[in-house]
């Protein structure tokens, strides 16, 4: 029998105040004869429905359009004549693994639908079928369709309430099948972030070992600064922490290329201004733009831990605190440029005296650039860093408590989170606790933190 369907015609525009447009096509090969009328159809809805008609599934893959809201598919409907139709432009087909295979014996009767699901994935599909095929008609909605309609019911009420359930079921599945994606992309891509992150190689070292890491991106775990620490067969334990410009996710893997090739650098024997030199080399390979820079900043500390070489590429200068005096930065006025910017630049290596007990942090530009003051019309800067710190160590405060409490209160003068990537790395020597202790500091362990010390006590490092 031909299905019933609504004719077109022009509607009032009062008729369409009580919900938004919707447009139906129904794809059936005897649409003459309805008996439903679009005002009956408006009436029923609250909404304007525009009826568009199909013999074939070649022409419906004509008239599947973006504006198409639903389809109404006659499940007898024959297959042949259908051509290889695309999806509408910008809509991802539904992969065939995700959509459930017909029962055996029932792929013929549904290949109609099949068909219009591959071609129309985003589009909401009601299948119209006989009254006595209840079984079809589940295993058509078990297959895809947002729900089914039987001939011989079909009227202006059964048909708008199907169409706006079917529509608004669609958006949801999508929305599901959305959230679901979203879901597990931030999952992996956290999976892939942490697996990035570095482990400090210091086995054997008696140097103490923390870190504090904030990128600047919402939800991320990696942002464009980077640092590492290493200890070479020698016992030298080489340092470094850098900062590529930017915020994005290319910043952070161009980060994590720098942070890995200076690694393997180091532990082939590369130094001072032969390392940085060839760092330059890979960030000039691996940027998306010229206009992309680095800066950095390396030591390599001696076996003996009593001194250190400095190498500064346009990155500030680190922070010293020796054993009972208060903490300053170290020189940087004989730094070279940041990598990236001059093509034969060179960087001179600084001699630095450390002494016998000691601590040293390295941090990036985002610890001294928040804003601080009324109305944050000035930046923290090294001097305001450097007071912070100096206050933390007289109330007794080292290792992991002393980085947590520096970047809290740096965001915490900030008025909120910081825009800018965070990194900070402490490093520390302290040869009476290492005795007390019966050997070498544990690999990563933070320096113990000095409790009980009153304000204006010898400071401890940091």
């Amino acid at each position: 029998m031909p299905v019933p369907v609504p004719q077109q015609r022009a509607v009032p525009a009062a008729e369409t105040t009580h919900g938004a447009d919707l447009t139906l096509l129904v794809i059936e090969d005897d649409p003459a004869g309805t008996t439903i009328t679009v005002p009956e159809l408006s009436a029923a809805a609250g909404t304007r429905v525009r009826i568009r008609t199909a013999r074939n599934l070649t022409e419906a893959g004509r008239l599947l359009t973006d504006d198409v809201d639903c389809i109404l598919l006659d499940l007898a409907l024959p297959v042949t004549g259908a051509g290889p139709a695309a999806p509408d432009a910008g809509e991802r087909p539904q992969p065939a693994s995700e959509r459930p295979e017909p029962v055996s014996g029932r792929a013929d009767e549904l290949a109609a639908l099949t068909h219009v699901l591959r071609i129309a994935p985003l589009h909401a599909v009601l299948a119209l079928t006989a009254r006595d095929d209840t079984e079809l008609a589940a295993e058509a909605v078990r297959v895809g369709a947002q729900d089914y309609l039987f001939r011989g019911e079909l009227d202006a009420r059964v048909l708008s309430r199907a169409i706006r359930y079917a529509v608004e079921r669609k958006r949801a599945d999508i929305a599901q099948h959305q959230l679901t994606e979203s879901r597990l992309r931030a999952q992996e891509n956290a999976r892939l972030e942490r697996g990035l992150l570095p482990t400090p190689l210091l086995d054997g070292s008696d140097l103490s070992f923390a870190a504090r890491y904030r990128p600047g991106r919402s939800r991320a775990l990696l942002g464009g600064d980077f640092y590492d620490t290493v200890r070479t067969p020698d016992g030298t334990v080489h340092a470094m922490i850098g900062d590529v410009c930017g915020h994005g996710p290319d910043e952070a893997a161009l980060g994590v290329e720098l942070r890995i090739a200076w690694r393997a650098l180091t532990l082939a024997g590369l130094c001072g201004d032969e390392l940085l030199s060839t760092l330059q080399q890979v960030l000039e390979h691996e940027r998306q733009s010229e206009e992309i820079f680095a800066t950095l900043c390396t030591v390599d500390i001696a076996p003996d831990g009593r001194r250190a070489g400095l190498c500064l590429a346009g990155h500030p200068a680190p922070l010293l605190a020796r054993h009972g005096q208060p903490a300053r930065l170290l020189p940087y006025e004989d730094g070279g440029p940041a990598l990236g910017l001059l093509p034969r630049a060179r960087w001179p290596r600084r001699q630095v005296e450390l002494g016998g007990s000691w601590s040293l942090m390295m941090y990036t530009d985002g610890l001294i650039e928040g804003r601080v003051g009324t109305g944050g019309s000035e930046r923290l800067g090294q001097d305001g860093m450097v007071a912070m710190v100096n206050e933390r160590l007289e109330q007794g405060l080292a290792g992991e408590e002393l980085l947590e409490a520096a970047v809290t209160e740096v965001r915490e003068l900030n008025g909120g989170e910081l825009t800018d990537d965070v990194a900070v790395l402490l490093l520390g020597r302290d040869p009476e606790r290492t005795r007390r202790r019966g050997g070498s500091a544990p690999r990563s362990r933070p320096a113990s933190p000095v409790a009980g010390r009153p304000l204006g006590a010898q400071r401890p490092p940091l």
